[in-house]
């Protein structure tokens, strides 16, 4: 934990503004449950995310930001076995708080931009399952999971089947 910076319980809406200027740090966790958008890609919605998030400013270039830092296991659902397994997320993300897309280009390397809304609220929760559902691999695998490593060949008839000129070739020998 930084210095200068208090710990409080995690309030559902926070001014993201105000949590900058005072440097505030939220621990806390999620069920898995409560998140929606995730809850479609996972096997189930046991099991809960730890994270933590704090706001300030950049030391050097003053760019003000939240550093969202989270830790899960989501059960996923392996694409070679079909069985359960948990996939383990650990993230540290800074992400640079803007006001207009045209700030996003004054960012420093690696900063992801976060577009705060007009008022300024911003929802812990989503910001959890936004990184969460960013991490979620495109095809999940076991690592244990053994590959299938078979070649099937097709038959005779099927590759006829296939070519576009097996049907020509046929009304050929017809003639």
């Amino acid at each position: 934990m930084s210095a200068g910076v208090s710990v409080v319980q995690v309030p559902e809406t926070l001014d993201a503004w105000r949590m900058v200027a005072a440097r505030r740090r939220f621990e806390g966790s999620f069920p898995l449950s409560a998140m929606s958008r995730l809850g479609g890609s996972l096997a189930d919605a046991e099991g809960e995310c730890r994270f933590a998030l704090e706001f300030g400013r950049d030391d050097t270039l003053q760019v003000p930001f939240a550093e969202l830092s989270i830790q899960a296991g989501l059960p996923l659902v392996c694409q070679r076995s079909l069985a359960r397994f948990v996939f383990a997320v650990e993230s540290v993300q800074r992400l640079g708080l803007i006001r207009n897309e045209d700030e996003e280009a004054a960012l420093p390397p690696g900063y992801e931009a976060l577009l705060v809304p007009e008022d300024g609220q911003l929802r812990p929760l989503d910001l959890v399952e936004d990184e969460l559902v960013l991490a979620l691999p495109v095809v999940p695998v076991a690592t244990d999971s053994e590959p299938v490593d078979r070649t099937w060949s097709a038959g005779e008839e099927e590759q006829q089947a296939a070519s576009p000129f097996a049907a020509l070739a046929s009304l050929k020998k017809k003639q």
